[in-house]
Parts: structure tokens; sequence; C-alpha cells
């Protein structure tokens, strides 16, 4: 009561903050004049000056106001659009690393020109991502007419462009492109052998486009560069056969909550009977009891047409945001192996990771993460969690003028359909179009068979292509035009209205159904009512829609049953709206809890993936690797003597049996010290080791270092792909420690960091046993050493098919610490032993 009371007198934050704005948004209005006045010849070279100043050390807050003045008038001369003041303000916001809110139609592609431009005086690169690869090339070739004028470069990032043209829009002042183009190119870069071919620069500032999209909807599911495994596909039709005579309730039971399935008794008995094994749970059984569990899956949680169709003989998920296909994209752990056997298509191989990051940890890499849409603020509280991002809700430029009818609620679905299909017919008949927004492609097909047996012309966009779905859309305004589509598809292009329709109320939104989240309902309502448009919204429920039936309470069905519902009838009750809302809220935070436990247990994988990648870009950066590699000699040889050296009195037979043999296994010193009547001592060892190395240089001669390179990123490579495999079979089994009352993800954390320890020990064994046995064969130099194809490079057989791609070296910013100085953490320990063990 007391909050609410200070934002009458003095304005909610949000409003307060809009205010501070003012004076800037005053400055910019100021110079239009003078910005009127400039030749066309001007503006380049006004850009030019101000990156100078930027270079010099001028601060970006300190010219923001001539820098919009210039797009603003820019704007105008290239598309004929002029920024409006809550544009100007949007785009202020943007700059200081926060989201934007601003409804359907506010202009947000335009909005984001004016940061863009600003933050590229700082020549490090500015990203524009947005929700697909049509939108990417249409507002880069749009919003580049303003760019190219003030001579400013622009590049597109999107699925099927080669690696130089990749490369080249990497380097251009502004990058348009997609989410996961730039997340798998981060992935793919580390993955490379060589700096030339790295594609991406470090990343600077990035402003997301539907960033609730992006950063909420999709960052459920981590992005993942895998391989073909090993393991044979015959097993998943094998169990496929069984399945259909597992009983629901007999023989196990399925939470559409929670998206399991567990066996209970019976059902693990018939299934060792059909099997033909004693134990379902015994470990030698692991695999098969997985392979049940997936089928079930399959079979019980996953529905064609809903979760994904089958085209073209493969499984093609479809996603359950946006409705759109996803190819290329795969259920991991399996499911999608079950998908096919279930569907009878061929069953492709499953895949073993080789790099993954999830969406969260990706986006907060940039050192300035903005982002745009119509519907951020009911998830603030996430999006500050996460991402560190505040949302700034921007007013309208003209006032909203749509009416928002309560919703209609029917008993069953069959009654619910008839209903909307007789709506639809009247206002088609009357000349309003109609924008008819459903939760999966089966109630889209199902509608418009209903709509054909009525007569009623309609266009259905279940979002195959992109192009398609922006024309149809488009039109969507249209005179009498009815227009089905599978969720939000479409976001990103302009509804306007065509001639008579503001007569007839314009565009009118139909929802078949309420959605989990409150805000694809918000972006369902939004595409109507754009810049003071007419428009009007209904959604439609019935007591049976997932939403009511998985987490409505008894409360609702109780109200329904007490306001005596007769067949065919709606109802508009608020305490029923209310009770949904409230069930939508839950639904919410458990999908937040989902994403919030995705990102604990990453961070985890983000810590050893940061070293990871440091390491390997100081292999493909570094000119000299030679420090290092004797820097891996001294590690392995204290491993190797500490318990030697430790040992009180002389040690015994076996202790030097054990040195010896580890010697020869690791550095077959036996090249340079033949007879080891003695153990040598730890010096002696190491300048052995490092005598051998001498003459691999000489031998090498100019390909040292390239030699050097190869097998320490090699065996890099090699063990780091092992280490997330074993990172995911603890993942998988690790949620049963909690029945050992111990919490599962610092169990995992412990875990993890003991096994990945390990892992930085046997990549210097690995590299170190290589570079001591290699024997250097002279070629010709363009046979040993091909930097556009690195898989021909070849020593003594060694072999690599990694790609490689360009970036710019690192700078050490702190000075080096030595590896047997103290740590300069404060711990007391050497260097090596403490923080950088990871090195």
């Amino acid at each position: 009561m007391i909050s609410s009371l200070v934002s009458k007198v003095v304005g909610s934050k949000n409003e307060r903050y809009l205010k501070s704005l003012q004076p800037r948004v005053q400055a910019i209005n100021a110079l239009e004049p003078e910005m009127q006045k400039l030749t066309d010849e001007d503006f380049p070279k006004r850009i030019a000056e101000l990156k100078e100043k930027v270079d010099d050390g001028t601060k970006l807050d300190d010219i923001l106001p001539e820098v919009f003045a210039l797009v603003r008038e820019a704007s105008v001369r290239t598309l004929g659009l002029r920024h409006f003041d809550v544009q100007l303000i949007g785009g202020m916001v943007l700059h200081e690393g926060k989201i934007a809110e601003m409804k359907t139609g506010e202009g947000k592609t335009l909005v984001a020109t004016l940061p863009v431009v600003l933050n590229a005086l700082e020549g490090k690169g500015v990203h524009v991502i947005t929700v697909n690869d049509y939108l990417a090339r249409r507002d880069a070739e749009w919003m580049g007419a303003i760019y190219e004028f003030l001579g400013l470069t622009v590049g597109t990032v999107v699925h099927g462009i080669d690696e130089k043209e990749r490369q080249a829009s990497y380097r251009a002042d502004i990058t348009y492109g997609t989410n996961n183009e730039f997340g798998f190119d981060y992935l793919r870069d580390n993955m490379k052998f060589y700096k030339e071919q790295l594609v991406q620069r470090d990343l600077h500032y990035c402003i997301v486009d539907e960033v609730d999209s992006i950063l909420i909807d999709e960052a459920r599911t981590p992005l993942i560069i895998s391989g073909p495994s090993s393991d044979s596909t015959a097993l998943y039709a094998r169990i496929n056969a069984y399945i259909p005579s597992l009983k629901k309730e007999e023989h196990y039971t399925v939470d559409e909550k929670a998206r399991s399935v567990s066996l209970n008794d019976e059902g693990v008995a018939k299934v060792e009977q059909m099997l033909g094994i004693e134990n379902l749970y015994d470990p030698a059984n692991i695999t098969l009891q997985h392979h049940v569990l997936q089928a079930l899956k399959a079979h019980s949680l996953f529905e064609r047409d809903v979760d994904y169709i089958v085209k073209d003989g493969q499984v093609v998920i479809v996603d359950e945001f946006t409705g759109r296909l996803m190819p290329g994209r795969r259920f991991s752990d399996g499911l999608h192996q079950a998908l096919e056997a279930k569907e009878g298509v061929k069953v492709e191989a499953e895949n073993q990771t080789l790099a993954s990051i999830t969406f969260q940890n990706f986006f907060r890499m940039y050192e300035k993460l903005a982002g745009m849409t119509g519907t951020a603020d009911t998830e603030a509280v996430e999006f500050k969690e996460i991402y560190n991002l505040d949302v700034t809700v921007i007013p309208t430029n003209v006032p909203m003028i749509r009416r928002d009818y309560p919703d209609a609620i029917y008993r069953t679905q069959e009654e619910k359909f008839n209903a909307i299909v007789e709506d639809i017919h009247e206002l088609h008949k009357n000349g309003q179009p109609v924008l008819v927004g459903t939760i999966s492609i089966e109630k889209s097909e199902l509608l418009s068979r209903m709509l054909k047996k009525r007569g009623v012309p309609h266009d259905v966009l279940n979002a195959k292509q992109h192009e398609r779905e922006a024309e149809i859309v488009t039109n969507a305004g249209e005179q009498g035009k009815v227009t089905i589509a599978t969720n939000m598809a479409g976001r990103g292009t302009d509804i306007k209205l065509g001639e008579g329709v503001r007569e007839r109320g314009g565009l009118h939104i139909l929802g078949t159904e309420r959605h989990e989240s409150r805000r694809i309902d918000n972006q369902l309502r939004g595409r109507a009512g754009r810049q003071g448009d007419p428009g009007s919204s209904r959604f439609y429920l019935a007591l049976d829609d997932d939403l009511l039936r998985l987490f409505g309470s008894d409360r609702i069905s109780g109200l329904m049953e007490r306001l005596g519902m007769e067949e065919g009838q709606a109802i508009e009750n608020k305490m029923v709206s209310r009770a949904i809302e409230n069930a939508q809220r839950r639904v919410e935070a458990h999908n937040f809890d989902i994403r919030k436990q995705l990102l604990d247990f990453d961070n985890v994988m983000n810590q050893q993936r940061e070293v990871i990648y440091s390491l390997r870009r100081e292999l493909m950066v570094n000119e000299d690797l030679e420090d290092l590699a004797h820097e891996y000699v001294d590690d392995l040889l204290e491993e190797i003597y500490e318990p030697y050296e430790s040992t009180k009195g002389a040690p015994d037979e076996e202790t030097v049996e054990t040195l010896k043999a580890r010697l020869e296994e690791l550095f077959a010193l036996s090249r340079v010290l033949p007879i080891m009547e003695t153990v040598p001592s730890r010096d002696e060892a190491a300048e052995a080791i490092r005598g051998i190395l001498a003459r691999l240089k000489e031998d090498a001669g100019e390909q040292y270092q390239e030699v050097l390179r190869f097998f320490m990123l090699e065996s890099l490579d090699r063990h780091w792909k092992e280490h997330l495999a074993n990172m995911d079979h603890l993942r998988d089994g690790i949620g049963l420690r909690g029945y050992g009352q111990k919490d599962p993800k610092q169990e995992y954390k412990r875990e993890g960091f003991a096994i990945f320890q390990e892992m930085l020990y046997l990549i210097r064994e690995t590299a170190l046993k290589a570079l001591c046995r290699v024997r250097f064969q002279r070629v010709a130099e363009q046979e040993l050493v091909h930097k556009e194809q690195p898989e021909k490079l070849n020593y003594a057989g060694a072999s690599s098919d990694a790609e490689s791609k360009k970036k710019q070296p690192s700078r050490r910013t702190q000075p080096k610490v030595g590896r047997n100085e103290p740590c300069p953490c404060g711990s007391g320990k050497k260097y090596k032993k403490c923080c950088g063990s990871a090195a």
C-alpha cells in the first residue's frame, strides 16, 4: 500500500527513469536543424571525426546526442523514416545495456540503428541478433542503407554461407545474424587449429531482437556440436517393438507436468520377461533400462504433428513456442532415435558431444548486452537474475485503443471449436480481418478443416518458410482475411490495415487457447492495435485444455459447476480468468526452475570451458610455444618424482623400477639415456627431455612451432571430447545423490573438478608422449603444412581433421606469474599447484 502511494506521488521507477532521459531527447531535437543543413557527403566525414574522438578517449555518452541526430537525419534521407521521440528513448535504453519493451508496430528495427551506430564507433564490432535468417537478411539490407550512408560497413551471418563470407561479415562494423549462427560460430572457432581461420572477434556489444524468444524460450536447449558415435542403432527398433504391449497405469505412470515417465513394479517384471533378463536395474543392464524409458517417453509424451512431424523420412522437431520446424536439430540422449523407431523411419546413429554451450552463458560473454521486444516485463525477474538485464517499458507513440475482451470459457474442446468457427464466419462475413493463434500444428489443421466445411477462405501458417510466413502475416490486415498462425509465427513483420478495415473495427485477434506463458498470449494480442490502430482480441478456453487440465486448480472446475454451464454456452467470469492467470504463473515459475537448473549445471562446465578455450587460444595465437612445452615437462616430472622424493630414506627397488618405467613410457628416455642403472635426478631427466625436444627442433627447422602446436592441440581436443562425455555421464546419474542426503549440484561440481584436473594432466602427458617419439620426415613444405586444409598436416603418421578460423591475438593484461612462484591469490601454494593448475 505504501509503495503504491509513493508511486502515485513521485511516479514508478520506470517513469522516473524515462523522465531522466528527456533532457537528452531535447538535445537531439535541438541538433535537427543543423543536421538538415549538411550535405550527403558530410555524414561519413562527421562519423569519421567522431570515431577519432572515441579513439582519443571521448566517452560514447558525451557524443550520444550528435550521433543520434546524425542517424535520424540519415534515416530520413535514405528510408524516409524519422525516429519518434519515444524511439530515441528506446535507443538510449539499448545503449545503456537494458531491455526496451516496445509494443508491436513501434519500429524496434529502426530504434536499433541509433545505439548500433553509436557503439560501432569503438571499432570492436556490433552484433544485432534476430530470430531467423529471413529477418537477419531483411534488416541488414533495410537498415544497411542508413549505415552505408554514414560510411559504416554491414555484414550478415546466416545459414549456408562459407567461412570467408563469415569472416568478412564479422569484421564489418555491424553484423546481423541469428542466435544459432553466432553461438555455433563461437563453438566452431574453438575447434580450429589455425588462428588465420577464426571468424569471430571478441564479443563486444550485442542487441537481441525478440529478446524474450531467444534468451527465455530457447534457453532451455543448449547449443551442441556433435559427431556420430560408434554405438549400434539396432537396439532402438528391438525395444520399440515391446512398448505397445505395456499399458499406462498398469505398467507405467506418466507425469505430464514434469515430462517424465517411470515403470512400476508390474512394468519392470513385464520388461524383464520380454527382454529375457533377471534384473533390469543390474548395472550390466543400464543401457537396456535407458532405452526402455526413452522409448516409453517417445510413445507417451511426444505427439506427432505437435512435438514433431515426419517429413521426407525424417523426424523433424517442432519448436514448442513458435511452431516453426527445426530441421537439423535433434533431441538428445537417444530420444530422437526412439522417435525414429516409433515412426518406422531410418534410425540415425547417436551423437557424441564435441562442444556445447547454453545461450545463457554465450550471451553473458558480451561486454555489453541489450535487447528489445514487445513482451518482456512478465519475465523481468529472470532477465535480472540470469543476465543482469533491467527491463524498461517504453510508452507508445500513439495511445493504444485495442479492446481486449474477457476470455470465453466452454466445457469441452468440441463446443469451443464450434463457437470459434461460428465467430470467425461472422467476422469474415462483416469484412473484419481475423488473425487466429493456435498452439500446435495439429490444432491449426483441425480448425482449417472446420473452416473449409463452413466455406470460409483462409491461410494456414505453420512457419515452414520464413519468406512465405512474412508475406502471409503482412497481408493479414486486409479486409475479410482469415489467417491461422501457430503461436507467434511471423514475429518481426508489421501487419498494416487494409482499406476499409478501420471502419470495421480493425484486426481481430482470436486465441484458440491460453498458452502456458502469459508472455506468448501478449505477443499474439500485440499483433493488433499498432500505432493507434483500432483492433480487438479474445481468447477461447475449454475445461479440458492442457493448461487447465494440468495446472488449473480444482477450484476452477468447481466454479464452473456452480455457475451451471449448459452445452455450447460460454461464460465470462473474472474469478475464472484470475485463476487461469495464476495457473500460467505457476507454469512460468516451473519453466524458470528448469532453465535455472540447466544454467546451474552448465556454470560448472562453463568454468572448465573458459579454461580450455583460453588455453586453446593461447596455443593457436602464440608464435613461440617452446616455453610452454618446457612447462609441460616440469609439471609432469614434478608429478612423477613426488612419490619418489617424498620417501623417507632410500626408496625401495619397486619404487625405483616404477619410476624408470614411467620415465620410459612418457619420454622414451632410453633414446638419450641408454643405461639407467641409477635413477636420473629430476634435473637430469628434464635436461634429457629438453635434449629430445632440441633434436626435434633441429630436424623440423622452421616447422618446429607447427609441430608443437599440432600435438598440443590434438591432445587437448581428444581429451576435452572425452571429458565432455564423462561429464554427460556424471550428470545423468548425479540426481540419485539426493537420496543419500547430498546436494546433486555440489556433488557434480566436486566430482567434475576432480575429473577436470585429471584431464589437464592427461593433455600434457599425451602431448609430450607424442613429441618425444615423433620422427620428423623431411617433405616439401606445402605437403607438411597446408593451412587452408589442416587435415593434410602429417607428422610421422599423425593427422587431424580439425577445422580452422581467424582471431585477433589475445593480449596479457597482467604480469606473467612463474609456474614455481607463490600464487598471487595468497593461498601460500606454488602458482602451478593453485590457480595455475588449469594452464
